[in-house]
C-alpha cells in the first residue's frame, strides 16, 4: 500500500500530530492517581491539564477549608468556657487567620506540585482540551490521538445565572474565599450543604456575622427526618438559620453592601445586607463543555455520564474513562483516588500487578461540631428495598463522656437488618462522628454482625461508648438475647 493510499484509508490517523496509549484530561486527585498507575506499563502517555496542577482538595476543597475550621475552634474554645469556670478576653486576629490559612495550603500545594514536577516534561501538556468530531483532542495547536482515554476534568462552583454580575465583587465562592486577607463583618451563605454548612459556621465562631439559607428545611442533606431535626436543633444555637427559604434577588446596594431579598419559610419577604454572599450551592462537572459526546459518550439531563462502571469509571465498553468529580457519581476525595487508581490499572489490562479497587461503601463526613456522617444504605435506599431493618438509637444530649466535654448535643441512628444482624448504615449528628463512622464503614465493608461489634471492646468513658448504646437497642428491637451489665447507658 503507497502512502497516498495509507492517508485514505486513515483520515483520522493522518490529522493527528501525536498517537499516545492513553491521555489522561485533568491532574486533579483522580488524574494524577490514574496518570501514575497507568503509566506503570505504558510510557506512550500523556496528561493534558488546564489550570492548578494540584488538587481541589488542597487548593480550595478539604486542606483550606479544616485550616479554617481549625482556627474557629480554638477561637469557640476559648470565648465559651465560662461553664468550665474559665474567662478570658478573646481577640482574633482576622488578618492571622486567614494569613495562616493561605500558609498551610501553600504548604499542601507546594509538596503535590514538587511531584508533579518530577514528571517527564514531554508526557504534560498545559491548555484546555476539547475533543472534536473525530475524537482527536485539540489542545494547544496540537491534535492527539489517544487509544483510551481517561477524563477527569473535576468540577467548578455553581453560581446561578446572572449572579456574578450582579454582585460583582461582593460574590465569593469556595474557589475564592480563602483568598480573603481579613474576615469579613457580615457574610451571607447560600446552601446548607456540606461546603455551606462547614464555612457558616466556621466564619461564625471567628466573629462574623453570619446567615446561612437554604431553599429546603434541611442541613448536611440529611435525609433521616430525625437526625435533620436534631442538627438544626444542635446549629441553630449558634447560626442564624433561615431554611426553607426562597432567594428573589440578589444585588449591591447604593452604599456598596451585598443584597440578598428573600422570602423567608413563611412567604414573608425580607432582605439581607452584608459584606459578602458566599454561594455554596454545589459544584458541577464541565463534560458538555469538553466534547465528550464525541467518544460516544452519552450524558443524562444532569450532564451525568450514562452506563458508568462506578469501579473504574469506564463508559459501557468503550475505551473511555471518567472518573472523579467528572463523573458526579460521589464527588468525594477518597473516591476519586480509587476512581484514579482503578482506571489508571484498568487501561492496562495486561500488567500482572494491575488490579481495580473495589468500591468502598458510601461515606460522607460534614466537618461542623457536632459533626455530621452518614455511611451505608441511608434510610430511603433500605425502605425503596423493602430490607426487614430496626433503627438502633442513642442521643448525646446526656451521653456520658459528650457532656464532660460540653459538647453533648447529637444524635446516632444505625439501621439494621433483622434477617442478617448486620448493619446496613448509619446517619448521625454528633461528636467526634468521623470516628463512629469509620468504625460502622469497617464493619459494614467487613460484614460484621452486631453481635461482633458489640464483643469488641469499648473503653470508658468515651464518646464511643453511644456507639454501643446503639447496638445495644438495635438488639433490644431485635430480641436477640445478649450479656451486658448494663444495657442502657455509659455504666456511669
Amino acid at each position: 500500500m503507497n502512502q497516498n493510499n495509507a492517508q485514505q484509508d486513515n483520515p483520522i490517523e493522518n490529522t493527528a500530530s501525536r498517537h499516545v496509549a492513553v491521555a489522561i484530561i485533568g491532574a486533579g486527585t483522580a488524574g494524577q492517581n490514574a496518570f501514575r498507575q497507568a503509566q506503570k506499563t505504558t510510557e506512550n502517555i500523556v496528561i493534558i491539564n488546564d489550570g492548578f496542577w494540584t488538587t481541589t482538595c488542597a487548593t480550595v476543597g478539604c486542606m483550606p477549608s479544616k485550616l479554617l475550621i481549625a482556627a474557629a475552634e480554638r477561637a469557640h474554645d476559648a470565648k465559651h468556657s465560662e461553664a468550665f469556670g474559665i474567662t478570658n478576653d478573646v481577640h482574633i486576629d482576622g488578618k492571622q487567620v486567614m494569613k495562616r490559612v493561605q500558609n498551610e495550603r501553600d504548604y499542601f500545594t507546594q509538596n503535590i506540585q514538587k511531584r508533579v514536577e518530577d514528571w517527564d516534561a514531554s508526557k504534560k501538556i498545559e491548555g484546555k482540551a476539547w475533543i472534536n468530531h473525530d475524537g482527536i483532542i485539540e489542545v494547544n495547536h496540537e491534535k492527539i490521538k489517544a487509544d483510551k482515554v481517561i477524563i477527569a476534568t473535576g468540577s467548578s462552583p455553581f453560581v446561578p445565572e446572572g449572579w456574578s454580575d450582579k454582585l460583582k465583587d461582593k460574590l465569593l465562592t469556595s474557589d475564592s474565599v480563602f483568598e480573603l486577607t481579613d474576615l469579613p463583618k457580615s457574610l451571607a451563605v447560600i446552601g446548607a450543604g456540606a461546603i455551606g454548612l462547614e464555612l457558616a459556621q466556621a466564619f461564625s465562631r471567628l466573629g462574623v456575622a453570619v446567615t446561612l439559607f437554604n431553599q429546603k428545611s434541611q442541613v448536611g442533606s440529611l435525609i433521616d427526618e430525625a437526625i435533620n431535626h436534631k442538627a438544626i436543633d444542635c446549629f441553630s444555637s449558634e447560626l442564624t438559620l433561615q431554611l426553607g427559604s426562597k432567594i428573589t434577588e440578589v444585588g449591591i446596594d447604593p452604599d456598596d453592601s451585598a443584597v440578598v431579598q428573600f422570602d423567608d419559610h413563611d412567604d414573608h419577604s425580607q432582605s439581607w445586607r452584608g459584606d459578602f454572599v458566599l454561594v455554596a450551592t454545589g459544584r458541577r462537572n464541565h463534560l458538555k463543555a469538553l466534547g465528550i459526546e464525541n467518544l460516544g459518550v452519552k450524558l443524562d439531563d444532569k450532564e451525568r455520564p450514562i452506563d458508568l462502571n462506578i469501579n473504574t469509571g469506564q463508559i459501557g465498553e468503550l475505551e473511555v474513562y471518567v472518573i472523579g468529580d467528572a463523573n458526579a457519581h460521589l464527588p468525594l476525595l477518597h473516591v476519586a483516588s480509587d476512581e484514579g487508581f482503578s482506571a489508571g490499572s484498568a487501561v492496562c489490562r495486561n500488567n500482572f500487578g494491575a488490579y481495580i479497587r473495589a468500591p468502598a461503601i458510601p461515606m460522607s463526613i460534614i466537618f461542623t461540631a457536632p459533626q455530621i456522617a452518614n455511611v451505608g444504605k441511608s434510610l430511603i435506599d433500605i425502605k425503596n428495598a423493602n430490607l426487614n431493618f430496626v433503627v438502633g438509637k442513642v442521643s448525646f444530649d446526656n451521653q456520658g463522656r459528650s457532656r464532660i466535654m460540653g459538647v453533648n448535643c447529637g444524635l446516632l441512628h444505625i439501621y439494621a437488618c433483622k434477617e442478617t444482624d448486620r448493619i446496613l448504615g448509619a446517619s448521625m449528628v454528633a461528636p467526634d462522628a468521623e470516628y463512629l463512622a469509620h468504625i460502622l464503614a469497617i464493619a459494614i465493608t467487613n460484614q460484621l454482625s452486631v453481635k461482633q461489634l458489640l464483643d469488641a471492646p469499648f473503653y470508658h468513658p468515651t464518646i464511643l461508648e453511644g456507639l454501643r448504646t446503639a447496638l445495644r437497642d438495635i438488639q433490644l428491637k431485635m430480641k436477640i438475647p445478649y450479656q451486658t451489665e448494663d444495657s442502657k447507658g455509659d455504666g456511669f
